[in-house]
């Protein structure tokens, strides 16, 4: 009868009471219990009646390599004595018998047989809920990984550690080495969701000091649990299993603790279970933390960032600009900067940036007209490896890495046709492909883009596409030139002499009053731009404390300007002249964009050219 008990099935889910029934049902069986012993702890795995064999039979049992056996009580007992490397747990089979001699004697032959029988069963089971945890804690693992903020991934944690482990409450304590401190979080009841506690209390206290887990239940280990933290929670802790958390160096960061088993107490298998869980809670907390410090450090880049860009000025035009600025700043409409080189475009596009929710995520510049027509599409939208011949490696484009934040699109206006086309397919889709490549890519780059040219004209003449146009022009942004701007002039001199002193360590000059009256006498041709870096010359070339109106290099000739030129000869020769010196200067502050000249001057495109053709002027010369 007890040779057949060896047929069954050790993969079966229930082995161990269908080998516990039929050993009760021998003519000399009454009852069994099948345990393994888990520590100091038995855990049961088969049983037939209600009798429980004496714990100094068990004990017994396992001290010894034979069947032992209690007469009075009528059991017999017998077990693994010692570790095997297949399962390092021990089995104790204990049967309640009406004749021990008898029992003794059928059982003798096979009871080494019947605990390796169990010892199997148990190793096939334990690998099989070890596969399937190990499967649902790389599964929450998986999505801690993109959690940036400290305190959301802990209430993952915790809630994912709860289930998985059957549990009533977990909480992670944090080391706070320098104040001798544990932290806990969550700490559920606490002002804060915080709870501070001596590094060296209670059983989380032990565990980080000595770095190894803890197991604690009504059985053992009950007076290690720290009573204060209960009575500050309101819980009741009655059973528990606590791991050491370490860092990358495997240096103690602090503890794991979960808290009450639902059902019954917790097992050796769920602490390791927790340890599993504990390395990638440990990797996920490193991870949040760093991208936190990252964050914080690009806020606070940010904010200085923010703070050195200004738009001064008190003119009626900065004035309304300023609170346009701030309407649209916050909102992901796409913007057109306009305005003459030098007048601070890149200023604007820098405020709208650093007003908005994006100001913590990049501002990407790019200059359309420094790159050429065949590497645009690769500068915006990237490359992949072979897509041309210097294509070596995978490449982000701007677009990629402006996602989240802002794409400046500086002399929109100098792109090319086919790259207009590419571009606006990316701004109805908000998704790039890479040259070369086929794998859609989504981008929530904010666009703001930037000209000194008459787009509108541009698209009359076929030389911008008219969609994309009206893409751009959600909102439209007009700097006035610094011509235009009257007082602002001396604003901003004082403004760069101050900023600029203090970059060159000296004290700031004062402006003259023959000064003030030459600034506001010049044309400004460079506008902002060329203001600045006439105060930098002055702050480096002199030494005093006042800037004169010698002090100013465009002073002594105003070459640029029309109005300065000596004109000779009769009425018609000066008229003449000052007509192509004044189509001359429009060409050059244009930069030979004849649209602007004509615009500028109030002709026609093709009456300008008429007109220089009048004058003997050559369009290639100019």
């Amino acid at each position: 009868m007890i040779s057949a008990l060896l047929k069954l099935s050790v993969v079966s889910g229930d082995y161990p009471q269908q080998l516990a029934e039929v050993l009760a049902s021998q003519r000399w069986g009454q009852g069994c219990v099948i345990l393994m012993a888990d520590g100091i702890r038995w855990v049961e795995l088969g049983r037939v009646g209600k009798a429980n064999p004496s714990e100094s039979l068990l004990q017994q049992a396992l001290e010894s390599r034979e069947i032992v056996g209690d007469a009075a009580a009528g059991w017999i007992c017998f077990s693994q004595s010692s570790n095997t490397q297949q399962s390092p747990e021990q089995f104790c089979i204990a049967i309640q018998v009406g004749s021990i001699e008898e029992a003794i004697a059928e059982i003798t032959e096979h009871y080494g047989a019947m605990l390796d029988e169990v010892s199997q069963w148990h190793a096939f089971q334990q690998l099989q809920d070890r596969v399937i945890r190990t499967e649902t804690i790389l599964q929450i693992a998986a999505q801690w990984h993109g959690i940036k903020q400290t305190d959301q991934l802990i209430r993952e944690i915790v809630e994912a550690s709860t289930r998985l482990l059957h549990a009533e409450r977990a909480s992670l304590f944090l080391w706070d080495k320098e104040n001798g401190q544990l932290v806990a979080r969550p700490a559920l009841g606490i002002d804060g969701n915080e709870l501070r506690v001596p590094d060296n209390a209670g059983v989380v206290g032990e565990v980080v000091q000595t770095g190894h887990s803890l197991r604690i239940d009504e059985v053992e280990g009950q007076e290690q649990i720290n009573r204060d933290v209960d009575n500050q929670l309101d819980f009741t802790t009655n059973n528990l299993i606590c791991c050491a958390l370490h860092n990358r160096q495997g240096e103690v960061i602090g503890a794991f603790e979960v808290l009450n088993k639902l059902s019954g107490t917790f097992t050796s298998a769920d602490l390791k279970a927790l340890e599993d869980l504990a390395s990638h809670v440990a990797a996920s907390l490193e991870e949040a933390q760093e991208v936190e410090q990252i964050i914080t450090s690009r806020s606070i880049i940010a904010e200085q960032a923010a703070e050195g860009v200004t738009l001064i000025g008190e003119c009626p035009q900065i004035v309304a600009l300023r609170t346009t600025l701030d309407r649209i700043a916050n909102t992901d409409l796409a913007v057109l900067i306009l305005g003459e080189n030098g007048t601070g475009k890149e200023v604007v596009s820098q405020l709208l940036h650093f007003k908005s929710d994006r100001r913590d995520e990049p501002l990407v510049a790019v200059n359309c007209a420094a790159i050429s027509e065949s590497l645009l599409e690769s500068e915006l939208f990237g490359h992949v490896r072979g897509a041309f011949t210097d294509a070596r490696e995978d490449r982000e484009g701007k677009f990629e890495l402006a996602s989240r934040g802002t794409l400046l699109l500086d002399e929109i206006g100098d792109m090319s046709l086919s790259g207009q086309a590419k571009l606006l397919r990316v701004l109805e889709d908000k998704v790039v492909v890479r040259v070369g490549g086929s794998t859609p890519i989504h981008t929530d780059a904010r666009v703001i883009a930037a000209t000194n040219q008459d787009l509108g004209e541009m698209v009359r003449e076929k030389r911008f596409r008219e969609d994309l146009f009206y893409r751009l022009n959600v909102m439209t942004v007009e700097l006035p030139a610094l011509r235009e701007r009257g007082d602002d002039i001396i604003l901003l001199a004082e403004h760069f002499l101050q900023e600029l002193s203090a970059r060159a360590r000296r004290k700031a000059p004062v402006i003259s009053a023959s000064a003030r009256k030459r600034l506001l006498s010049h044309h400004w041709p460079g506008n902002v731009r060329e203001l600045r870096n006439t105060i930098e010359r002055i702050i480096y070339l002199t030494d005093s404390d006042r800037v004169e109106a010698e002090d100013l290099p465009f002073a002594a000739s105003q070459s640029n300007s029309p109005a300065q030129i000596q004109f000779h000869g009769t009425l018609n020769d000066a008229t003449r002249q000052f007509q192509i010196e004044l189509i001359r200067n429009q060409i050059k502050k244009s930069r030979g964009n004849m649209s602007e000249v004509a615009r500028q001057l109030g002709l026609h495109r093709s009456n300008l050219y008429r007109k220089m053709g009048q004058l003997g002027m050559s369009l290639e010369d100019e």
